[in-house]
């Protein structure tokens, strides 16, 4: 079985009218009702891991840090020369494009959260999307503040700032921070939809609380699920992930994955590990890191913002959580949902949602996931041998 866990530890305002969650702000540089419980995730081949989240361990099933494309990135922007050799030593460190670069623009943005709560306390990162305090991390770094609990904000500068929870959503482990003030550097936006497999990225964070650690590596595999649990809430998050094997290690979570111009393109979330260490900590990365892709927390992290919560969309049936695919089974049929509108039946398998092939429920749920209320998707069912195809339009679930 696998379950990814998160990497780290309000409700609402709503008329904030500066917030700009999509970088109308000059950006920084080059633009870029299923239960909560353990299921296989599809992550890889049978061996038992650990997935961690910046401040949680659960045991998971699933299933190198990127010196040689930071090289590469570096050479491809290096000045021609006539030299028969350059030392290494000798050459810019903050040549456009290069990561040294990426890392000097991007890092004021990018910040240490302090959080306590009645879930414990704990620290995680996260990053500013717009000049008037707004902060987005994952809901297991931040969420424990929700009941009186309090966050304070590191910047890169030295200074901090008390941060207050505007919402969070734990079916997307997303979250939104706010603090009192104005002018902040923020990071731009990209795409995940643009990413392809081996494309290089780099992460920001604060990993054991060491803040404005940089990490490269590539994009490893996309699209794939990765079932995350709370910090001891029996919550769990359904992430149609990013995997990357930058270096991400607990308090790494809720930083951003950036692309090669320095946009953020995923939130990172989890890592998978080979369980503790002799002391019973917990053990580091092993190249196997997970993130939200920004094109899916875009939605959720503006729905927030204007609202204090996020919908999620769901199709209203329960799944055999056990079955072994491929394909999903229904376990059952909630009454009024999407599903029975649209004729799905107790025992139906469902085997493809689109052009994605289901291998099993927890895919079939960070597929629904990656949609939003109110989109319409094509379902083919298998009904006792007979195949077809079944449109659905997605309801919405308050989270």
């Amino acid at each position: 079985m696998s379950t990814p866990t998160p990497m780290g530890p309000g409700s609402g305002p709503v008329g904030y009218p500066d917030y700009d969650p999509y970088n109308v702000h000059p950006p920084l540089g080059p633009t870029a009702d299923q239960p909560p419980v353990p299921v296989k995730s599809g992550i890889g081949a049978g061996k038992v891991i650990a997935l961690i989240a910046a401040g949680g361990l659960i045991a998971v099933t699933a299933g190198t840090v990127g010196g040689g494309v930071g090289y590469l990135l570096a050479r491809e922007t290096l000045p021609t020369t006539s030299s028969a050799a350059v030392a290494l030593g000798a050459l810019p460190s903050t040549i456009p494009g290069s990561i040294a670069e990426i890392a000097a623009r991007v890092q004021p943005a990018v910040v240490q959260l302090i959080v306590s709560g009645s879930g414990g306390d704990g620290s995680g990162s996260g990053f500013v999307i717009s000049q008037d305090g707004y902060i987005v991390t994952n809901n297991h770094v931040a969420g424990v503040a929700a009941d009186g609990g309090s966050i304070e904000v590191a910047f890169s500068d030295g200074s901090t700032a008390e941060g207050s929870l505007v919402g969070a959503s734990p079916d997307y482990d997303l979250a939104v921070v706010k603090v009192d003030r104005t002018d902040l550097p923020t990071v731009p936006l990209g795409s995940s939809d643009a990413l392809a497999v081996g494309d290089a990225v780099i992460a920001v964070g604060s990993p054991l609380g060491l803040a404005g650690t940089v990490t490269t590596g590539i994009v490893s595999a996309l699209n794939r699920p990765v079932t995350a649990g709370g910090e001891g809430d029996g919550q769990t998050s359904f992430i149609d992930a990013i995997q990357t094997d930058a270096a991400i290690n607990p308090g790494n979570s809720g930083g951003p994955l950036l692309d090669g111009n320095g946009a953020v393109v995923g939130v990172n979330s989890a890592i998978a590990t080979m369980g503790g260490d002799a002391s019973g900590g917990q053990a580091g990365s092993i190249g196997l890191g997970f993130s939200i892709p920004i094109d899916i927390a875009k939605r959720v992290v503006d729905e927030i913002i204007k609202t204090g919560s996020s919908a999620t969309p769901v199709i209203g049936v329960q799944l055999e959580m056990q079955f072994a695919g491929p394909g999903a089974k229904v376990a059952a049929v909630t009454a009024g949902s999407a599903a029975e509108l649209a004729g799905l039946q107790e025992g139906d398998l469902i085997t493809a949602v689109g052009d994605t092939v289901v291998a099993d429920a927890t895919q079939l749920i960070v597929t629904v996931r990656s949609q939003a209320p109110g989109d319409t998707v094509t379902l083919t069912v298998d009904r006792n041998g007979t195949v077809s195809e079944i449109p659905v339009t997605l309801k919405a679930s308050t989270s």
